[in-house]
Parts: structure tokens; sequence; C-alpha cells
């Protein structure tokens, strides 16, 4: 791949998109360049090859993809900054929660293809469910905004107007399930397992049962059918979570953060 990508913040997002993008061998080291006021903060990005700056302005002209990853109060400020060398030929995406692509587009020249992307923690080690939204691009930027993601885990395009909805479900997502990991390991512990085995199955077993329904494409359904005997212990401790409101709880949980996101 021969496109460069300017990363515009060099905080622990811009970084572990850095080094994904370079793992994955999207393109040479050379060609990604990272920001930030200090850059003494980048050095290990430095030994790598990858270049840093403090110019931000720099970073993006000579970019072809240029990836905003700073603070949301920061977005106008540094979109002012780099406007005047932002031109239709190359591609923002903003990885910045909260910010819309009508107000990122209004900081830009007329014409410039605008991304908004939603990764998740999992980013920092390849893992990432991140979802993706556009205005005013065609199939080679859609394509190429793609790729870059794609070397970062798993990739689903949406409606812009789903993306809070994308924040709760994949990004808070990941608070969700480390909860439900730990109640697992509490629930361990509590049946005689030290809790260092406890973690070690408790979250081997949630990583097998989500890689039967990615590489499978079943149905949760399907598989809890596949381990639930008549009058079996699995059976039996399903319903009672059932009892307790386990569903339930979980999708009001849901619903509360969604509301919390729409309320601002």
């Amino acid at each position: 791949m021969s496109k460069s990508i300017a990363i515009i913040g060099g905080g622990n997002l811009g970084i572990s998109i850095a080094e994904g993008l370079l793992a994955g061998g999207f393109t040479e080291a050379s060609k990604i360049t990272v920001t930030r006021r200090n850059i003494t903060l980048l050095q290990p990005l430095q030994q790598k090859g990858i270049r840093v700056t403090d110019n931000n302005p720099v970073a993006a002209k000579d970019a072809d993809v240029v990836l905003l990853a700073v603070k949301p109060f920061q977005v106008k400020e540094v979109l002012r900054e780099i406007a005047g060398v932002i031109t239709p030929d190359k591609i923002v995406v903003s990885v910045v929660t909260g910010v819309s692509i009508p107000e990122l587009a209004a900081e830009l020249p007329s014409g410039v293809p605008v991304f908004r992307a939603m990764p998740n923690t999992a980013i920092a080690i390849r893992e990432s469910m991140t979802c993706i939204a556009f205005h005013k691009a065609g199939k080679p930027q859609v394509d190429l905004v793609m790729e870059i993601f794609t070397q970062l885990g798993r990739v689903a395009m949406i409606d812009e107007q789903l993306m809070d909805a994308a924040t709760v479900l994949g990004a808070c997502g990941t608070a969700y399930a480390m909860r439900y990991i730990r109640a697992n390991i509490q629930g361990g512990i509590e049946i005689g397992f030290d809790a260092a085995t406890a973690s070690l199955i408790a979250a081997q077993t949630v990583k097998g049962a989500a890689e039967l329904l990615l590489l499978k494409g079943t149905h949760p359904e399907y598989e809890i059918d596949k381990v639930t005997t008549p009058k079996g212990c699995t059976i039996a401790g399903l319903n009672e979570m059932e009892h307790q409101g386990f569903s339930s709880s979980l999708i009001k949980g849901i619903s509360a953060s969604f509301g919390k996101i729409q309320k601002g």
C-alpha cells in the first residue's frame, strides 16, 4: 500500500492505530506520521521508523489520509489549523466521540470526503469492532478506509444516525463484557478455583463463544442449545439467571447508556 496517513493526536488511541497499521502491513513505517505536542512521548514509534512531529499542518499536508484522534474539545481548533492544507483528494477520518460529520465538514473545504469511525479499546490488540459512517466519499475512498480499519479488527458500515448506538453497543459493550467476565471469575472462585485459573477459564470461554458466532455465523440460541441437555446443569443455571433478570438487566443497561449519550 502506497498511501500515507497522518494521525493527528498521538494519545493512546492514536498510538494504537499507528502500531496496528504497521503490524498489519497497511503501509511502511515511513508513510505513517503521528503528531503530539510533546513528541518525546512518541519516541517508541519513532524507533520503529514512524515519523513524529508536533506540526499538525505539515503532517496533514503530506498525507493522503488525515485521521483525527484528538479530544472532542480540541477538534474545531485542530481542523481550523489544518483546513488550509486539506484538499478534496485527501480523506479526513475522525475517531473522536460525539462530533458529527456535519460538524467536521463545516470546518473543512467543500468536497472533502469525511468519515467517522467508532473503534473500541480492543484496537490496541487489533481486535476492535469499528463502525464507520461517511459523507461525500466514492467507492475508492470507502474501500481505503475499510482497509485501514480491517487491519485493526472487524468493520461495519453504518448510517451516521446509528453512531451513538454503535458507541453503546461496540464501545460501552467492552465494559459490559468485562463485567460479565468479572462476575464469572467471582463465581469460579466461589466454587473452588483460584483467581488466576478462574480468570483464564472465564476469559478464554468468552473468547471461544464469540469466535463461534463470528466464524460460523450461527445464532447464540443455536450454540446454547448444543450445551443444554435435559435436566442438566447448564439449563438449571441459565433459568436461575433469567429468573434473576439476567437478559432484562443487560437490555435495560444498554438502553440506559443510549439514553445518557442521547441527552449529552
